[in-house]
C-alpha cells in the first residue's frame, strides 16, 4: 500500500489553497475560508483533493502522534493514558498536570527540567479559574508539557543530554525527524520552532495523511498501534474535556484524530482511510465542519458527524447562518460505514 522508499521533500512555496467552506448568513455567502483537504482510501490512493496537497506546510500539533511513535521506538516505556498525554495538546486540567508530573517522576526528573515555554492552561474555563486563583503561567500548564516530559524520559533512558533536548541536532530530535520521514514517506522540507519550543518539521498535507494511516493500520503491539490505542482509549488525556477532537474520536469507532494550531486536522480509521485538513486562515470554525465533511466523504456515516457540522452564526442572538463546507465535500452516494 505504501512505498518503503522516501520521496523528495515537498516544495516550499505559497500553497495553492482553494475554497473549502462558505460563511452563509441569511442565505448570502458572507465570507469564504480557503484551505486544502485530502481524503485517502484504504488503499492509500487519493480519493478527494481540494487545494494544495503537496506544498510544504507545518502540521503543528497534528504531528504529535508521529512524535510519540518516534519516542516509543527510542525506548519510551509508556502506554495507556500517559502515552496519550505524551501525544497531547492538553487543556491544562488537573489530570493533565498530574500525568505530566507522573512521567517526570518515572524519569527521576522535576518540572524544572522542562524547556517548553510557560503558559496558562489552554481550556478557557480552566484558564479563567487559574487566573482567579492567582496562579501564574507555568511549563506544566502549557499544552505540550506531556510531550516534553516524555522527551526528557527518552533522553534519560538513552543517556542523552537534557538541557539541549530541543536542539534539532540532538539525538532525540534526530530520531523524531527520522520517524517523521519514515511515516510520511517524504523528506522534511524545512525545520522551524513550534510554539512550545520544540523543533517543527515541515511536510505536505498528503504526507501527514499517509502518516496517520500508517499509524492506524500498524500491527498490534508496534509503536504505531500503541500510540493509536492509547489516544483512542484516552481521548480526553490527548486533548481535554469538551474538546472537539476527543468528541470526534468518541463519535466514530476506531478513529484516531489530532488537531493542530493554525487550522490543521488529521484523522484516520483502522482500515487506513484518512483525511487531513489545513484551513488557510487558521480558523477553528472552519476546521471542524470541513474535517467532518471530509470524513463523510471517506465513508463515515454522516449521522455520526452531525454534532460537528459547525456552530451557528448569530444575528440578534438567534441563528441566522452557518459555516458550510463547499459542495465538493458533500457525501457521495454510497453505503455508509464506520
Amino acid at each position: 500500500m505504501y512505498s518503503s522508499s522516501i520521496a523528495d521533500p515537498p516544495l516550499v512555496r505559497e500553497p495553492l489553497h482553494a475554497p473549502v467552506a462558505h460563511l452563509i448568513r441569511g442565505g448570502v455567502v458572507e465570507g469564504i475560508h480557503y484551505g486544502s483537504v485530502v481524503v485517502l482510501g484504504a488503499d492509500g490512493d487519493v480519493r478527494l483533493q481540494l487545494g494544495d496537497l503537496e506544498a510544504a506546510f507545518y502540521p503543528r500539533s497534528a504531528l504529535k502522534p508521529v512524535q510519540a511513535v518516534a519516542m516509543l521506538r527510542a525506548g519510551l516505556p509508556l502506554d495507556g493514558e500517559l502515552l496519550s498525554l505524551a501525544a497531547a495538546s492538553h487543556s491544562g486540567e488537573e489530570r493533565h498536570l498530574a500525568g505530566t508530573r507522573r512521567i517526570l517522576e518515572l524519569a527521576g526528573l522535576t518540572e524544572g527540567h522542562l524547556r517548553n515555554v510557560p503558559d496558562l492552561p489552554f481550556d478557557p474555563v480552566v484558564r479563567d479559574a487559574w487566573v482567579r486563583e492567582g496562579r501564574l503561567p507555568s511549563r506544566l500548564a502549557q499544552n505540550c508539557s506531556g510531550k516534553h516530559a516524555a522527551m526528557l524520559y527518552v533522553c534519560m533512558i538513552n543517556g542523552w543530554s537534557l538541557d539541549d533536548y530541543l536542539d534539532p541536532g540532538h539525538p532525540l530530535q534526530q530520531a523524531i525527524a527520522e520517524t517523521v520521514e519514515d511515516l510520511t514517506g517524504q523528506r522534511i522540507a524545512q525545520v522551524s520552532v513550534d510554539g512550545c519550543g520544540a523543533p517543527l518539521f515541515s511536510v505536505s498535507l498528503h504526507g501527514l495523511a499517509r502518516a496517520a494511516a500508517r499509524i492506524t493500520t500498524a500491527l498490534p503491539g508496534t509503536p504505531e498501534a500503541r500510540v493509536a490505542d492509547a489516544m483512542r482509549e484516552h481521548a480526553e488525556m490527548a486533548s481535554g474535556s469538551g474538546r472537539d477532537v476527543a468528541a470526534l474520536m468518541r463519535a466514530v469507532p476506531g478513529l484516531l484524530a489530532k488537531d493542530g494550531f493554525e487550522g490543521v486536522q488529521v484523522a484516520a480509521l483502522p482500515d487506513g482511510r484518512a483525511v487531513a485538513v489545513k484551513i488557510a486562515d487558521g480558523a477553528n470554525r472552519a476546521r471542524v465542519p470541513v474535517a467532518a465533511a471530509a470524513l463523510a466523504r471517506a465513508g463515515v456515516d454522516p449521522a455520526r458527524l452531525t454534532e460537528f457540522a459547525g456552530e451557528p452564526l448569530l444575528g440578534g442572538g438567534v441563528p441566522v447562518g452557518s459555516v458550510r463546507p463547499v459542495r465538493a465535500l458533500d457525501p457521495i452516494t454510497m453505503p455508509a460505514c464506520a
